[in-house]
């Protein structure tokens, strides 16, 4: 073995946080991850990197939280999206911490499965904070936010904390079960984010709000709103 460990820091030059990741570990997982913030004096290590992130979370249109896990660590990130017309032919879809087909994909089931159309208009979809996620189980949190987006109406509560969410979509409008639901529902309910919008599984924990299919939770996801406006969900 020439090469024993090969470790990768991800993230934006103009941002503060880094994610430090193991491509290659002889003597390893190479699915565990850190989180670091540069500072004045270097690289500091974030021990509680959801507390960041569920703390700069905003309730606007747009935003969601996202209940991800990066190796065997829960992590909540703020997953938005802006959708606005356009001129431009095709529209731009830009993808910042995703997998720009991913979001392809699941603007496609959108439209043909949630009545969310967004064809004609520009899509924009951020990771908040420079992280990058992977995972399927970032699919519904992508969905929500773009719907939200498009309609303009927040997700948020009452007491303006934002919708936590997690689940993979597939091509027929279905949510699909994702590992370690249960260390996912447990994060976001430690920082008061529930109940969870997730898919339907067997033995599920308590915070969880369960749906069957994309459109079920689009519509099972409408938050009453500080001003006493909600989410208008398709039928």
């Amino acid at each position: 073995h020439l090469v024993d460990c090969v470790l990768l820091f991800e993230g934006e030059r103009e941002r503060s946080y880094r994610t430090l990741r193991a491509l290659k570990n002889r003597f390893g997982a190479t699915s565990e991850t850190g989180v670091f913030e540069m500072r004045s004096g270097g690289l500091v290590e974030v021990e509680d990197p959801s507390a960041r992130f569920v703390g700069e979370a905003t309730a606007a249109a747009g935003s969601v939280v996202l209940c991800a896990m990066e190796g065997t660590r829960p992590l909540l990130v703020e997953v938005q999206a802006l959708v606005a017309p356009t001129e431009v032919v095709p529209p731009r879809r830009v993808a910042n911490g995703i997998d720009r087909n991913r979001l392809a994909m699941i603007l496609a089931v959108l439209a043909r499965h949630g009545g969310v159309q967004v064809g004609s208009a520009d899509v924009f979809v951020n990771v908040a904070g420079g992280v990058r996620v992977d995972e399927p189980g970032a699919d519904l949190a992508i969905a929500l936010a773009v719907a939200s987006a498009h309609r303009g109406e927040s997700l948020a509560d009452a007491e303006g904390r934002p919708l936590a969410c997690f689940g993979e979509v597939g091509l027929t409008g279905e949510l699909r079960y994702v590992a370690h639901a249960e260390r996912r529902v447990a994060e976001a309910l430690k920082f008061g984010l529930g109940p969870v919008v997730g898919p339907r599984i067997q033995e599920a924990p308590g915070g969880l709000d369960m749906h069957g299919t994309l459109r079920r939770a689009l519509a099972g996801s409408r938050r009453a709103r500080p001003d006493g406006r909600q989410f208008a969900a398709a039928a």
